[in-house]
């Protein structure tokens, strides 16, 4: 399996995401290897001219004000409804023609004509590469533009009609698609089936390992016994986990503590979650039951909101809480993912960090903001890999209780079997050769 094909070789494509959250770029994040000239950030200085700018700038400030916007008194919830309006997907039943194209999309196409994504559409002009985007507005600007192989990387289990072209049977546009309701939801949209590819999403092929997975195998076995504290999951599912993980990754070899990690969303929504929880958990941080991530992205005001929570619990300087994040992009995402080999549980929102379960990771899902959360929560509750958050005062008591019952185990070896974890060797095989070989196997489909 280890060719060039899964492993990137001398592969070559344009690679672009915005500043719209983390979310689009960490879907991009593990591809960065294969980008022409590094990643074209659609929205940045260095793209967009000033004009283009401006209008950029206007739309991060709506989205990053609406995103917050819950927490407003008397207005908030009028405020992130409307935001929530123009993002609304279609219950998934019944199974209806949903090709006719919405308000939202003839209006990014508008958009565009005004030179929304001009910068990137000069840029990649100059070679006649492949386009990898995880934003919708720039694979319909390339599409609009007549650029040639555009694929648009889905950062969620379900998606508004923004994300497909006016015409989608004339479109050039190839989604690479996470699971199967958005794959699904692409069809109603009208999207032909050649033009469709589950690769799964992206994930950090530092926590895969290689084709094989190895590094993958090596964490979850120690994961599962650190979230197996009562021997409740493994006289069920040993059989099963030395079959797939293989006997030598399975042996105890405890050396850490239990690890959790509240993850903020791109805009700092949600912060005050991770403090109730760090307040609540103090005692097991103290008694050495428990060790505490804090990813505070990066942004420097919720970096120091954090650093004043971690002060004020008398917790500054104790090994076991820290603060993970970055001055920029890259840093944050490298800390990160280099954290996330010790992490036993994420706790977040279900964003496009919902497929991170297929790393073994279970998830606390923390309330959604927006409709394709509220799907992506679905996804993780049909796949068992998610469990819903309690009241983060409360978490020294209902996280140990799901602990000891072998639930996070369970939610851990569910993800890891049911989502997909070859989502970045399968967009590097379809770059290089323009089509993806199918598996029936459970880890690398």
């Amino acid at each position: 399996m280890a060719d060039a094909r899964l492993t990137g070789g001398e592969v070559r494509a344009w690679v672009a995401a915005a500043n719209m959250g983390l979310g689009h770029k960490r879907a991009i994040r593990p591809l960065w290897d294969i980008a022409e000239g590094g990643l074209i950030v659609v929205n940045d200085a260095a793209v967009a001219d000033p004009d283009e700018l401006k209008v950029w700038e206007q739309l991060l400030s709506v989205y990053e004000r609406l995103s917050r916007a819950k927490r407003i008194p008397l207005i908030g919830n009028f405020l992130f409804g409307l935001m929530d309006y123009f993002q609304q997907i279609q219950p998934a039943y019944p199974r209806v023609d949903l090709s006719k194209p919405s308000i939202q999309t003839k209006w990014t196409e508008s958009m565009v004509r005004k030179g929304l994504c001009a910068g990137m559409i000069k840029r990649i002009n100059t070679k006649p590469l492949p386009l990898i985007t995880s934003y919708y507005a720039a694979a319909v600007a390339a599409d609009m533009a007549g650029y040639g192989r555009i694929y648009c990387i889905i950062c969620d289990a379900d998606i508004n009609r923004v994300w497909v072209a006016t015409d989608p049977h004339k479109s050039r546009i190839e989604y690479l698609v996470p699971c199967g309701s958005v794959l699904r939801r692409l069809k109603q949209y009208g999207v032909p089936d050649e033009r469709l590819f589950m690769t799964g999403f992206p994930l950090p092929k530092e926590l895969l390992g290689g084709p094989d997975l190895g590094l993958l195998k090596a964490d979850l076995g120690q994961r599962l016994r650190y979230l197996d504290p009562q021997d409740r999951f493994w006289p069920l599912h040993e059989a099963s986990v030395v079959h797939f993980l293989g006997e030598g990754n399975c042996r105890p070899k405890k050396s850490r503590k239990l690890t959790l990690a509240f993850a903020v969303g791109g805009a700092g929504a949600q912060k005050e979650i991770g403090a109730d929880a760090l307040g609540s958990l103090k005692g097991k941080i103290l008694a050495g039951e428990l060790a505490m991530n804090l990813v505070c992205g990066v942004r420097a005001e919720i970096r120091n909101y954090y650093e004043g929570v971690v002060k004020a619990q008398g917790l500054e300087g104790c090994p076991d809480v820290r603060i993970i994040g970055g001055q920029g992009d890259e840093e944050y995402f490298d800390s990160f993912n280099e954290s996330l080999r010790t992490t036993d549980i994420i706790w977040t929102k279900p964003s496009e960090m919902s497929f991170y379960v297929g790393l073994g990771i279970p998830l606390i899902m923390a309330p959604t903001i927006g409709a394709q959360e509220t799907f992506n929560r679905n996804w993780l509750d049909e796949i068992q890999a998610g469990i819903p958050q309690d009241d983060p005062r409360y978490a020294h008591e209902w996280i140990f209780e799901l602990l000891e019952q072998g639930r996070f185990a369970e939610a851990a070896w569910s993800g890891f079997l049911k989502a997909r974890k070859y989502g970045t060797y399968k967009i590097h095989e379809l770059i290089a050769t323009g089509t993806m070989a199918r598996s029936g196997d459970p880890l690398t489909r």
